[in-house]
């Protein structure tokens, strides 16, 4: 036991702790001189940083402080050879392991956008009903994974399927670096069953792919001209009471140069529609920037894969046997009911692991 807990203290240096404090004085240091506010977005930045950097830095001290306790003690009740304390510390390693895995997971989710917000929407893919109805099972597994995060989420849109499931959904989630965990979960995903519409009880494939964007904050520039857009007024449908089919508050909206089309009906009022569509739109236009200067570093990183429709990044069969797969990184599961009740975690962390 004492050589796991003083293995952990050289998560220090994994950590980057040192560089981390030296990065932080700095920054404090200039947040106090008497010119700091001269350009408030730079120093907003700033201030930004210092509390991402304190959090990181507040979080280590308090682990590693655990640690030397634990140590001391384990000093101490080793001598007497007292099983109960020595079960206690145990409990306080197992402890200390989970927030060492929780702060490793963390450092994992430094990306750009990590931090921010996300978009997200389902598709289905061909295959009618089927697919549809499968699009609607992710919608019920993805709220779960949300409400396991502490995430809220808004439902911006939902184009309800004929007969069953849906033909589309985009939802807004928010929590802490809640792109960071859902990206993911950008791609295709595959499912294999029994289908409930087949009357013969025959084997069906489907695909519903899933898009994951950061959510923009206001001050990212992405410049959108109005004399661009085309904004398309109609009366929402589906679920609502008769107060929806009764005006043209649902909004659709198309950016002319890059034919991307977004659309709301959630709300009763126009202007909230037009609104969150326009929130879909930035967050749409901002990934598809980010897509275009990773285009130029392609043969810099050419070891990561391109999620594209047709090439599926897990799988999940119910019959003739249960497992989900994830096909980046291999990680798979036989418990596919409690995947579906939004328990992702090994795969997040496993693509995580993969890619950042």
């Amino acid at each position: 036991m004492r050589n796991r807990w003083t293995g952990w203290k050289n998560y220090g240096g994994i950590f980057d702790i040192d560089a981390r404090k030296n990065r932080l004085e700095k920054l404090q240091a200039q947040s106090a001189l008497s010119d700091f506010w001269n350009n408030q977005e730079e120093a907003q930045a700033v201030l930004k940083e210092i509390n991402n950097l304190k959090d990181w830095t507040d979080a280590w001290d308090s682990l590693h402080e655990k640690i030397e306790e634990s140590l001391l003690m384990f000093g101490m009740v080793e001598e007497e050879e007292d099983e109960a304390a020595l079960a206690d510390l145990s409990r306080d390693a197992d402890q200390i392991e989970k927030d060492l895995d929780n702060l490793e997971l963390r450092r994992m989710l430094g990306g750009e956008d990590d931090s921010s917000d996300a978009i997200v929407t389902i598709h289905p893919g061909a295959g009618g009903t089927e697919s549809q109805d499968w699009a609607e099972m992710l919608f019920r597994m993805y709220t779960r994974f949300f409400q396991q995060k502490g995430f809220s989420f808004d439902v911006l849109d939902l184009q309800s399927g004929e007969e069953a499931g849906l033909k589309s959904v985009t939802l807004e989630v928010s929590g802490e670096y809640a792109y960071g965990y859902l990206k993911a979960e950008a791609g295709v995903h595959r499912l294999v069953r029994i289908s409930p519409f087949d009357s013969n009880k025959r084997r069906h494939t489907s695909f519903a792919s899933v898009f994951v964007y950061p959510e923009v904050e206001e001050n990212i520039e992405v410049n959108i001209n109005p004399s661009d857009l085309r904004i398309d007024t109609y009366r929402a449908s589906g679920a609502g009471g008769q107060h929806v089919n009764k005006t043209s508050s649902a909004v659709r909206i198309t950016h002319i140069p890059t034919g991307l089309v977004v659309q709301c009906q959630s709300e009763r009022s126009q202007h909230q529609n037009k609104a969150n569509a326009m929130k879909i739109l930035l967050s749409r236009l901002y990934q598809k920037k980010k897509e275009e200067e990773s285009k130029r570093l392609e043969a810099i990183e050419k070891n990561k894969k391109e999620i594209a429709w047709g090439s599926q990044i897990r799988s999940y069969v119910f019959q003739p046997y249960t497992l989900v797969k994830d096909h980046r990184t291999n990680v798979e599961t036989s418990d596919i009911q409690k995947v579906m009740d939004g328990f992702l975690d090994p795969f997040v962390k496993g693509y995580l692991l993969e890619y950042s």
